[in-house]
């Protein structure tokens, strides 16, 4: 079984990342901002869809105020600060409202409040991150893209590789099961050695010892990530987000660690880059 799903991770990344490369390096910026609506779309559904189950307005809502964090980030040199603060004042308060207007059952109120508020800020800022990213100047900018999605692949690989093999104590089990301490280390390994490759072929400007710590510190934000939404669904009792890659689990489920390494990239850039 194991075999088979990392299989079927393997194929879906070949159809899926020549398209994301090419959008990515030789597309526009506005391109691969519209590219981050549609995952925000996606993945706002399926989150709001755990904590509302079927409130078709809450999604709608949810995935409009996720889309108003990733531009507010993405747009923030041409809107201002002003419209990013308040994006950021205001999810918690519609949050409020939305759930004070669609009260339903009262023993799921605090769970929905919670998931109307900080999902949008959870999602929002994780792939306005991956979208803002791309404005750097230069190729710098989809370097570093790549860099944070690698970050989170190389990562999960290791640990998948390292668990297997390697893997003897229970790194979170009344959250996920399978994870080892073991596959953890393994996973910092290999995005580390990533991030040194990074800095030989991608990003030759960026010191070598920064890289590194990036790419450890990513690593461990990644895996959290994935804990996160493993405690996520199995609060809600759900085996996967979705149904978006057949088989495979939702888009939640392929990007949960881009959500946290993505946002670890940019506030490196955002502190250390000139």
């Amino acid at each position: 079984m194991a075999a088979s799903n990392l299989t079927l991770r393997l194929v879906t990344a070949g159809i899926a990342l020549p398209g994301v490369l090419v959008l990515l390096f030789l597309g526009p910026p506005w391109g691969w901002f519209l590219f981050m609506l549609f995952v925000a779309v996606v993945s706002a559904h399926e989150l709001i869809a755990m904590t509302h189950g079927g409130d078709w307005p809450a999604r709608i809502v949810g995935i409009l105020m996720t889309w108003a964090v990733v531009s507010a980030l993405f747009w923030r040199e041409e809107l201002g600060d002003r419209a990013l603060v308040s994006v950021l004042l205001a999810t918690p308060m519609l949050a409020i409202l939305l759930t004070l207007a669609r009260l339903g059952d009262l023993r799921t109120a605090a769970l929905r409040l919670c998931g109307a508020a900080f999902g949008p800020l959870y999602l929002g800022a994780g792939i306005g991150a991956v979208a803002l990213l791309r404005r750097q100047p230069g190729l710098e900018g989809s370097s570093f893209v790549l860099f944070s999605l690698a970050m989170a692949w190389l990562s999960d690989t290791g640990a998948y590789f390292a668990g297997r093999f390697l893997g003897k104590r229970k790194l979170y089990e009344a959250v996920s099961p399978k994870k080892t301490i073991e596959g953890a280390v393994g996973g910092v390994a290999a995005a580390v050695g990533g991030a040194a490759l990074g800095h030989f072929t991608l990003l030759p400007d960026v010191p070598l010892w920064q890289l590194l710590v990036v790419g450890g510190i990513a690593s461990a934000f990644g895996q959290m990530g994935d804990l996160g939404e493993s405690l996520l669904k199995r609060s809600v009792g759900v085996k996967d987000s979705g149904g978006f890659f057949p088989g495979h689990g939702g888009m939640l489920d392929r990007i949960d660690a881009v959500l946290l390494t993505a946002p670890t990239t940019l506030l490196y850039v955002l502190w250390f880059r000139p």
